[in-house]
């Protein structure tokens, strides 16, 4: 292990295989991420988007609630070698941490999508470290093994997700693809598109446009249960006008924007796999620069009171002890 010294004599490991500062990158990732505002169609920090059964604050609770999850999954990798071993241990633990929010969220399908590449992501950088492109190597071989605990499992059980159902239907793409093929929507698309606009928009303009970047090329399949093939090419063209309008970075992208958030919420349609992506391709910008640009908002994001409301949620005073 790379050791490097500081001034005061003491010694510092670099933190990049810790499983709890592995953790915490997840966490700060999913809450970044729901706290960018417009999001078309999707929760935000202004309202609920196209979804009826959640906001912010279950958001929040939910990915704060994965925090141990993600923890479990990267002492798995640290301690782990690559193979059906690995695969079925990180099975087991990302379904008794999806057990875990559906009973905190009575039900509400908040993060699945975002447990499963943030916890591949999560274990393969405790696994083996390294840069964004040797850790989503890592993620690709260890999301292409089959999950031996799931041979007993009833096919009702493996194959329940709307994701999945979509994927057979439509014969598109869908999380485990994105997986299997080392997740090139979040390594890319989002993480180089944040990075180019970071210096100029600052972090959150600079999300926002990465996740229009992915949303332009995704099949999401959280779009396409929604609203089918038609709302995909909806979703595509949207994205488009903002883009063209110069991205959420202009003020007639950011009008663009807000028209295209109105548009995916009354049609009920919400890109929850882009997110997802989003989020992932944040953890990965962190794994190589600390992410310390859009990170340096979560404090802040912490402290503050919800815009809804003139008291702090249990929440949010269960964060800013945090």
């Amino acid at each position: 292990m790379v050791t490097t010294h500081i001034s005061s004599g003491k010694s510092f490991t670099p933190p990049m295989r810790d499983p709890h500062f592995l953790a915490e990158l997840a966490v700060d990732a999913l809450v970044f991420e729901a706290h960018l505002t417009p999001k078309p169609g999707l929760v935000d920090s202004a309202g609920s988007g196209a979804h009826s059964d959640m906001d912010i604050e279950l958001l929040l609770t939910s990915a704060e609630t994965l925090r141990s999850t993600f923890v479990e999954l990267a002492l798995a990798g640290r301690y782990g070698v690559l193979g059906s071993n690995l695969r079925s241990e990180v099975g087991r633990i990302g379904r008794e941490g999806e057990a875990r929010v559906l009973d905190i969220t009575n039900g509400v399908n908040t993060h699945r999508g975002a447990l499963w590449a943030l916890g591949l992501l999560v274990t393969s950088a405790a696994l083996g470290g390294g840069d964004a492109a040797m850790v989503t190597g890592i993620a690709a071989r260890l999301a292409a093994l089959p999950d031996p605990s799931t041979s007993n499992l009833s096919s009702d059980y493996v194959t329940i997700s709307n994701g999945e159902r979509v994927r057979r239907i439509y014969q598109i793409g869908g999380a485990r693809a994105e997986a299997k093929a080392g997740f090139p929507h979040a390594i890319a698309i989002a993480l180089p598109v944040y990075q180019s606009r970071l210096a100029v928009h600052g972090p959150h303009l600079a999300a926002i446009d990465a996740l229009l970047a992915v949303m332009a090329s995704l099949q999401d399949t959280c779009v396409v249960h929604r609203g089918g093939l038609s709302a995909l090419a909806l979703v595509r063209e949207g994205v488009r006008e903002v883009l063209l309008a110069g991205g959420s970075g202009t003020t007639s992208g950011m009008k663009k924007l807000r028209a295209f958030d109105q548009t995916l919420t009354i049609a009920g349609i919400s890109p929850g796999g882009s997110a997802d992506l989003l989020a992932a391709g944040l953890f990965l910008e962190a794994l190589s620069s600390g992410g310390h640009s859009w990170r340096s908002c979560i404090k802040m994001h912490r402290k503050s009171l919800h815009p809804r409301s003139s008291q702090p949620t249990p929440l949010h005073s269960l964060l800013m002890k945090g």
